[in-house]
C-alpha cells in the first residue's frame, strides 16, 4: 500500500491511496489517528497496516473526507527529516564508473567497503516543486534517482537476515548534488546539502507490498531524455548489509531514511557532462513507488 503526506482545504494529512490510485483516504477517518507521517512510521501497528491495505480495496464513497488524487497537493511523505539522510556513495558499479571517470582517476572495480555520507535537509521538496539551481555558487548541478528507504523501528546490533523487519517502507529520492563543490572541499556533504537538494515522494510503498528484497526498475528523465536506466537488484550492497552494518556501530532511529545509491547515467557520466540548468525538468522514478517531477529554477 501507498501513504502520502498531503494538502487538502489547506489542511495537511496523513493517507492512504486507494488501490486504483485515484483516491487518498484520510488516515484519521479510517482508524489510526496519526498527525504526521513520522508519528505512523514509528508506532503503526501490524493489525492498522492490514485495516489500511484493507480499505485500500474499498470504495471511495463511504470514507470521510476522502479525495480525488487530482484535488490534492502531495507533499514529501516526510517532509521535514528529523535527523540527516543516510546515503550511498558508488553503489552501483557503472556509477563507479562514470564517478571515477569524471574525477580522472585510475578505476579497479574492486568495492570492498561500502561509502557513506550524510544529507542535511532543511525540507524536503515535492513532487512539482522547483529545484533552486543556486547558480550563484554551483556550476555543476547533477541529478540522481535513487531508491530510499525508511527505518520502521529503532535498529541495534540488526543480523542482515533480520533486516526486511526493520523497514517500514520505500520512496523515491532525487540526490541533487553540486560537482563543483563536492570537488572542491573534497568530500561530499556540503555538495549535498544546499536547501532544495533532496526531493522525495511522491509516497511511502510499504515494505510488504513488494518482494524483498526490492528489485525494482530505477530511471531518470532530464526534459524527456532518458538518463539512468538500471533495477535496484544491481546495488553492489544491498539493504540487508546497508543496515545491518550501520546497525552494529550506531543506533538507527525509526524514521531514519537511508538512500541507497544511483545507477550510470547521472550528468557527470557524460563527455561532455549533462549538468541541469534553470528551465530543465528532472523526473525520478522508481517502478511500483512512483515518480517525482521537478522543474530547475
Amino acid at each position: 500500500m501507498k501513504l502520502v503526506t498531503y494538502r487538502v482545504e489547506h489542511k495537511i494529512r496523513i493517507g492512504l491511496v486507494s488501490q486504483d490510485q485515484e483516491w487518498v483516504f484520510p488516515i484519521e477517518s479510517i482508524g489510526p489517528e496519526y498527525k504526521t507521517m513520522l508519528e505512523a512510521v514509528r508506532q503503526m501497528t501490524d493489525s492498522e497496516k492490514q485495516l489500511l491495505e484493507y480499505t485500500s480495496r474499498q470504495e471511495p464513497y463511504g470514507i470521510r473526507g476522502a479525495a480525488r488524487m487530482e484535488d490534492v497537493t502531495l507533499l514529501p511523505p516526510i517532509p521535514v527529516p528529523e535527523q540527516d539522510v543516510i546515503c550511498l556513495g558508488i553503489n552501483y558499479m557503472e556509477h563507479a564508473e562514470e564517478s571515477a571517470r569524471f574525477k580522472q582517476e585510475e578505476f579497479t572495480g574492486e568495492r570492498p567497503y561500502a561509502v557513506y555520507f550524510s544529507k542535511r535537509v532543511d525540507r524536503a521538496v515535492a513532487d512539482q516543486e522547483p529545484i533552486p539551481a543556486h547558480a550563484d555558487m554551483v556550476d555543476s548541478l547533477d541529478y540522481e534517482a535513487e531508491l530510499a528507504i525508511i527505518i520502521g523501528k529503532d535498529a541495534k546490533n540488526v543480523p542482515p537476515e533480520q533486516v526486511k523487519d526493520y523497514i517500514f517502507g520505500y520512496t523515491v529520492m532525487n540526490d541533487v548534488s553540486a560537482r563543483s563543490i563536492q570537488n572542491r572541499h573534497q568530500q561530499w556533504y556540503f555538495g549535498k546539502s544546499l536547501d532544495g537538494f533532496t526531493p522525495m515522494g511522491p509516497c511511502i510503498l510499504t515494505t510488504e507490498s513488494v518482494d524483498y528484497p526490492p528489485r525494482l526498475a530505477i530511471r531518470s528523465y532530464v526534459n524527456g531524455e532518458l538518463r539512468q536506466d538500471s533495477n535496484t537488484g544491481l546495488l553492489i550492497f544491498g539493504l540487508d548489509h546497508i543496515v545491518s552494518e550501520l546497525s552494529q556501530g550506531m543506533t538507527l532511529k525509526a524514521g531514519t531514511i537511508i538512500s541507497t545509491g544511483t545507477p550510470a547515467g547521472a550528468g557527470i557520466g557524460f563527455n561532455p557532462p549533462k549538468f541541469l540548468h534553470s528551465g530543465d525538468v528532472v523526473v525520478c522514478e522508481v517502478e511500483g513507488i512512483g515518480k517525482i517531477t521537478n522543474p530547475v529554477e
